[in-house]
């Protein structure tokens, strides 16, 4: 390999890296905006408020909204509970839930093994929705992630398709949208029980049921309401809130809107022997 290919790759692995330790250290900054928390990371400059603000939202010749993006937000990172708006301890896990949470402080994150990192932990990278049509309209919608997923992206049917009777446990599930009104409804569920849904492992059961609304309020600001149902680790459903922002068009001339990431095996961040954001130290 060439040594500016090498460059780049480890420039796109730090950065990742480095956008998770900012949030989990306090670096960026969180900022409220149109009533949900948005993680704005001064290393991926998004649209100024005052543009997002200035310009109707755009849509597609079909009369559409378009969410196209890219976006940077939306998701959570270090603490879904307060990612997504809760107070501390708001988030009504089941005793035995709770337990795993607090001893998977000493574990290894599913991450540092290169395994995806699945429904809203990934968004708060830079991300973005692509349409797809047939003869007959939008049949699905592609959700591209630039970090976190094998593969990269997640599937989203709009042709009316229900969910499968006994969907087969996968990283993503299965997702079904529709449009309610301007506002894009995803119902996803068939989830397997292996990733984490924060740095704080943050579990869940695969009776997990997700249904996300995305709303783009405004040229530049797209917002997420998100309702999470699991008989199996919350005590009842809970709703959490996360806000993105519109990547500004002049943040990476030249580099496409979504940057190539590789996953580096043997990568010590996130180990439980190594560094762990939130405590700045290792865990033994």
């Amino acid at each position: 390999m060439k040594p500016f290919l090498i460059a780049s790759l480890a420039v796109v692995t730090l950065s990742a890296a480095v956008i998770e330790h900012l949030h989990a250290q306090g670096g960026g900054t969180s900022q409220t905006v149109n009533g949900g928390v948005a993680f704005i990371n001064p290393g991926i400059p998004t649209l100024p408020e005052s543009e997002a603000n200035a310009r109707p939202v755009p849509r597609l010749p079909d009369g559409t909204v378009d969410l196209t993006g890219p976006w940077v937000g939306g998701g959570t990172v270090a603490d879904i509970e307060r990612d997504g708006g809760l107070k501390p301890g708001e988030l009504p896990l089941l005793p035995w839930a709770g337990k795993l949470r607090d001893a998977r402080r000493s574990q290894d994150d599913p991450y540092t093994a290169c395994l995806p990192m699945s429904v809203l932990r990934t968004n708060p990278y830079p991300w973005k929705l692509s349409m797809s049509y047939t003869a007959k309209g939008l049949s699905h919608i592609y959700i591209l992630h630039e970090l976190g997923d094998a593969g990269g992206h997640r599937v989203v049917y709009m042709d009316g398709r229900p969910h499968p009777v006994d969907p087969v446990p996968t990283w993503v599930g299965h997702s079904v949208g529709r449009w309610d009104g301007d506002t894009l409804v995803i119902d996803a569920v068939g989830f397997n029980d292996s990733f984490w849904f924060d740095r704080r492992g943050t579990p869940h059961t695969e009776r997990l049921h997700i249904i996300e609304r995305y709303t783009r309020v405004n040229y530049g600001t797209l917002v997420n309401e998100v309702t999470l149902e699991d008989p199996g680790a919350l005590s009842r459903p809970v709703n959490l809130r996360f806000t993105a922002r519109l990547l500004r068009p002049d943040a990476r001339t030249g580099a496409g809107d979504l940057l190539e990431f590789i996953c580096n095996e043997d990568n010590q961040y996130g180990s439980a022997g190594a560094f762990r954001p939130g405590t700045g130290a290792g865990v033994k």
